[in-house]
């Protein structure tokens, strides 16, 4: 590996550690290398704090070394006034030399503007070090700016025989496919996407939370499909506790009132994922998981609305019930957690 790709992989490895909690801001990681040691290390801080640039250069203890140092960070920095100053001016106040840029941002307000900014004040900026790395990186950030919709993952369990649950069951509270480990794994993802969704037959069937009570990080905002609002009032998704956004046929003068409930009205008779992805896009929501059931998972993927899937196969056989998903796609990466085979999908369609 080149040295600026190293550097570059340590940014892409900061900037993980901000998912979840810097949006609606990209996360961003940022080193500071003088005569090739890391000297400062930042990634981006909760959504109206500082930028991972700002950071890096906080965490220099030694501000006169900025001056013969090279900075380098994932996404090109933003040259314009939000919650906090351009991270463009704090770089080139502190008079760092030379940037290394991982990946342009597309955004209207950045775009190209801070690297116009860098090298109008005489600082050398490489651009393009590990980009498709760095893309994969703000994949939910690209595709909400780029497609007006949120990244979506798609997740769900299913057997060795390929059902998602059995024909009939005893209560209702859903039916483990997978193990503990997995059951974890799926509460890290929550806590990394900013909403979860969900249908009515999965709401009434296993009155899921979809909290993060097994992994530390934020809840999700909880997305509920309930065409003629059959939830009863008194499940866990409609408790209050996270924002929840209800997608529902009804009229508004019948819609229930609920503390932290929203109701959105679409019609589901046509382009119901299209319909629910521009609205979410408006609430400015970047990213979505989508945990089932079968028939709200299989809408979105014969609508072409995803992006990844991951998908468990458990050690266990149903021999009839409620069949998976079917993917188009092929391209797979596996992984064995105990008992249970976890499979990757990317959508080759939503190449950013």
């Amino acid at each position: 590996m080149k040295q600026e790709e190293f550097y570059m992989q340590r940014c892409i490895e900061l900037a993980q550690k901000g998912i979840g909690s810097a949006r609606p801001n990209p996360s961003v990681g940022c080193v500071i290398v003088h005569e090739n040691k890391i000297i400062g290390e930042g990634y981006t801080s909760a959504y109206g704090g500082p930028h991972a640039e700002v950071n890096a250069i906080g965490s220099v203890w030694e501000k006169q070394l900025l001056e013969e140092s090279t900075l380098y960070v994932t996404l090109e920095p933003c040259a314009h006034f939000g919650k906090t100053p351009p991270c463009a001016d704090a770089i080139i106040a502190h008079k760092i030399p030379k940037v290394v840029i991982g990946c342009l941002d597309t955004h209207s307000l950045v775009s190209g503007k801070g690297i116009a900014r860098l090298k109008n004040a005489g600082l050398t900026v490489t651009v393009g070090v590990l980009e498709h790395e760095c893309k994969e990186q703000h994949k939910r950030f690209f595709t909400i700016q780029n497609k007006k919709r949120p990244f979506i993952v798609l997740k769900w369990a299913e057997t060795r025989d390929g059902f998602v649950a059995p024909q009939t069951k005893e209560k209702n509270r859903p039916v483990w496919i997978s193990n503990e480990v997995s059951k974890q794994l799926v509460h890290k993802w929550r806590s990394e996407e900013q909403a979860i969704l969900v249908g009515t037959n999965t709401a009434i069937a296993d009155n899921p939370k979809l909290d993060v009570r097994s992994w530390k990080g934020n809840n999700p905002i909880r997305i509920l499909l309930d065409r003629t609002l059959r939830t009863p009032l008194d499940s866990n998704l409609l408790d209050g506790s996270v924002q929840t956004i209800v997608f529902t046929a009804v009229k508004k003068e019948n819609f229930i009132s609920k503390k932290n409930v929203i109701y959105r009205q679409i019609d589901f008779s046509k382009n119901r994922e299209l319909q629910i992805c521009k609205t979410l896009a408006k609430e400015n929501i970047q990213s979505m998981l989508i945990e089932g059931g079968r028939e709200v998972l299989q809408s979105f993927i014969d609508a072409g609305l995803w992006d990844e899937a991951r998908v468990f196969i458990g050690d266990v056989d149903f021999e009839k019930g409620v069949l998976a998903p079917k993917l188009h796609e092929i391209k797979t990466t596996d992984f064995k957690i105990k008992n249970t085979l976890l499979k990757f999908y990317k959508n080759s369609n939503s190449v950013l």
